[in-house]
């Protein structure tokens, strides 16, 4: 087993924190990263300690969102119907078809996470996906001021879809937040609503991977990379939440194109990435 320092193990955690909640896939740049750059770390232990740095990430999006999950748990004692309650079932809603899938196929992703091409060349299919999403934005009818209304008039099987696409995340190269914003999108929210509840139905799934991946580090094989992967949820947490800061104001600002940046930096780097791998 290769020994990660602190230090790799920080600024690994870093880009991590940063890419989970920007639309770029965290899982493409885990895999590409070791592939391209010398960090010691072997394969075996690469999931289990990115898994650890999701928990970091879990827990700055329940930090940042704990008046909303507080306000979710008070609406369930009330007896009207209240904007929080439609707003938590349809977060439940939109969590139950990624849990199922990502239960079903946890074993294939273990298998198939070190591949370094295929990250990449989902990268740059994920940068098209944003590209296209900006399009039909343009067409899209005007948005309402409050992302929750927005996001409490979804039907229950637009949730479902839109919590769906959170599945493409799976795949190394997609992103989880990229794809539910896009799906998001597509079911009539405005940039803002689609980040907002995207960022709300990533907190249970991510956690959840977090919770069951994680003990693994406890094994013996995995003990010299323990003390690291607590360092780096730390670093991954810190990120997150400057990250989330900074996206639900540039989503709020932003109604036109706002994929634009993100779309170009997959298919560069995604490209840049695939040329590398494939041919150097």
């Amino acid at each position: 087993m290769l020994t990660l320092s602190y230090w790799n193990a920080l600024w690994f955690a870093i880009v991590q924190g940063i890419t989970e909640l920007f639309p770029v896939s965290s899982v493409a740049h885990a895999v590409l990263i070791p592939a391209i750059f010398p960090v010691p770390i072997d394969l075996d232990a690469l999931l289990p300690f990115t898994v650890m740095l999701h928990l970091g990430t879990a827990f700055s999006l329940l930090l940042f969102y704990w008046k909303d999950w507080l306000s979710f748990l008070r609406s369930l004692f009330r007896q009207e119907a209240t904007v929080a309650r439609q707003v938590f079932w349809r977060v439940v809603l939109g969590t139950i078809p990624a849990a199922v899938l990502g239960f079903l196929l946890l074993d294939k992703l273990r298998a198939h996470f070190p591949s370094g091409s295929s990250a990449a060349f989902f990268l740059m299919v994920n940068g098209l996906i944003l590209w296209i999403a900006d399009g039909r934005r343009r067409r899209a009818p005007s948005f309402t001021p409050d992302a929750d209304e927005e996001i409490a008039r979804l039907s229950p099987l637009q949730s479902m879809g839109v919590g769906l696409a959170q599945s493409l995340a799976l795949i190394p190269g997609f992103s989880r937040a990229g794809m539910t914003m896009v799906a998001g999108l597509y079911s009539g929210l405005s940039y803002s609503a689609a980040a907002r509840f995207a960022f709300l139905l990533a907190t249970p799934i991510i956690l959840g991977a977090g919770l069951v991946e994680a003990p693994r580090l406890l094994d013996p094989q995995f003990q010299s990379v323990l003390g690291p992967s607590i360092v780096g949820a730390i670093g991954a947490g810190l990120a997150a939440y400057l990250a989330v800061t900074i996206l639900v104001r540039y989503f709020h600002r932003h109604e036109v194109e706002a994929f634009r940046p993100f779309a170009l930096y997959c298919l560069l780097v995604g490209a840049a990435a695939f040329t590398y791998l494939r041919f150097f």
